[in-house]
């Protein structure tokens, strides 16, 4: 405990505010005492922040120890009380509630650190389970000692320290802690890390959690130098919604993995669940596609386009999105464009379409293509699909979802504005009585 109380003296800044998350058990009290006596030599604010799980019938009461510990050593006490749970990741769901609270209490105080009592043995079992289970370099590391965050820094000042020094320490100093009996049951994982795989190395190596922090600390800076390199290619890869496929294929495979991170944090940061491996190898292999056209959906109604060089990303045409708008003399299309009634013109491309009312079935819309869609070409025999129109003339898949279709009442198709004209077209020595432009 001296070398946490010899770095906490060294790194905390006179004046400063401290929220300090303290749950009641041995490991956070020590904290809390350690803080005390910092306070002897330097003039600290130390805000007490305690969350009650609602989980244990001895909540409260550990709740009540906390804040007359408090009251007695005249600290500001705050807590909050998880009332339900939402989901079935009680685990996810607690931490992520309990550093909302936290992080209100650093803006409530303007405090400069956030303090947890995580120690040289959490990290063990940290790294361990994170290996048998799998995860990221970053995630292999376990934790850091320092996180910077907006405005404040977490600190995990015991992350030297082993929980034997803690409990001397509460020992010593006759520290009040609660001990919750849940921490030996064997119906959480990291509990039989604790009781089995921890003792076991501690005997092989007494000073065994020195080398997994080496290790850690080897894990940030490496997972650090190549977060460095990998901004920098996003950069150039990743911009306003579009991966330039090429420019990603130049970079090493540690590198586009970072770079996939980095999108699909972008594209779900409200719900980092969606990010798993099997929704990241989707866009690889969209990615490496050797199709020229082409697209794959991903969760929450995403969908990732591939044009050639480039991926765009935008949310799935629902049904209700598809368009169809009656035509009576000049339409504004959702892709930007316009069809307009004109009384006359002598040009001849496809932009421009002649119609006789007399052979087709008025009223006319235009609307976005549908699945099966087909025409008569002009000057082709027999019928064509839309979506081979479409990739002869080399149409974007995200292009294709707006692109407009001429029909008439009967839903036959008159026109591909832009692209092909059918049967019902008519030439300037043929007789019509419509005109219609497409710009």
């Amino acid at each position: 405990m001296k070398s946490a109380y010899n770095y906490l003296k060294k790194e905390i800044s006179e004046n400063a505010t401290i929220i300090a998350a303290i749950s009641g058990g041995a490991d956070s009290m020590a904290l809390l005492h350690l803080l005390l006596t910092l306070k002897e030599t330097k003039a600290i604010n130390i805000i007490c922040a305690h969350v009650n799980h609602n989980i244990r019938k001895e909540s409260a009461t550990e709740a009540k120890m906390v804040e007359k510990y408090c009251k007695k050593n005249k600290i500001i006490f705050e807590s909050m009380t998880i009332e339900e749970y939402q989901g079935n990741n009680f685990e996810n769901e607690a931490r992520t509630k309990r550093y909302v609270f936290f992080e209100q209490l650093v803006h409530k105080y303007n405090a400069t650190y956030l303090m947890t009592a995580h120690h040289a043995d959490d990290l063990i079992e940290t790294i361990l389970m994170r290996i048998v289970r799998g995860s990221t370099l970053k995630g292999y590391a376990g934790f850091e000692k320092e996180t910077e965050k907006n405005n404040y820094k977490i600190i995990r000042p015991l992350i030297n320290v082993t929980k034997d020094e803690i409990l001397k320490y509460i020992e010593e100093f006759d520290v009040d802690y609660a001990n919750d009996e849940s921490n030996m049951s064997d119906d959480f994982t990291r509990n039989r890390y604790r009781k089995y795989v921890l003792p076991f190395l501690k005997k092989e190596d007494a000073n065994v959690h020195e080398k997994f922090f080496k290790f850690s600390e080897l894990l940030i800076e490496s997972n650090r130098y190549i977060e460095e390199q990998s901004k920098k290619e996003i950069k150039k890869v990743f911009k306003d919604n579009v991966i330039y496929i090429e420019k990603f294929k130049k970079n090493d495979e540690v590198i586009q993995d970072r770079i996939i991170n980095y999108i699909m944090q972008e594209k779900y940061k409200n719900d980092l669940t969606l990010i798993t491996d099997v929704n990241k190898k989707v866009l690889v292999d969209l990615i490496n596609s050797e199709k020229p056209n082409t697209y794959v959906y991903l969760p929450n109604d995403l969908k990732a386009i591939k044009a050639y060089d480039e991926i765009t990303f935008e949310g799935e045409l629902k049904k209700e999105e598809r368009y169809k708008i009656k035509f009576n003399d000049c339409v504004k299309l959702p892709n930007g464009k316009k069809i307009e009634m004109i009384s006359d013109n002598d040009e001849k491309s496809n932009f421009i379409c002649r119609l006789n009312s007399k052979e087709i079935t008025m009223p006319l819309y235009v609307r976005s293509k549908q699945d099966g869609d087909v025409m008569e070409v002009k000057g082709l025999s027999g019928r064509k699909k839309i979506k081979d129109i479409f990739i002869n003339e080399k149409i974007s898949i995200k292009e294709r979802e707006r692109w407009p279709v001429l029909i008439d009442d009967n839903d036959n198709i008159l026109w591909l504005p832009g692209l092909k004209k059918s049967k019902y077209d008519k030439s300037k020595k043929e007789n019509y009585d419509i005109i219609i432009k497409y710009y």
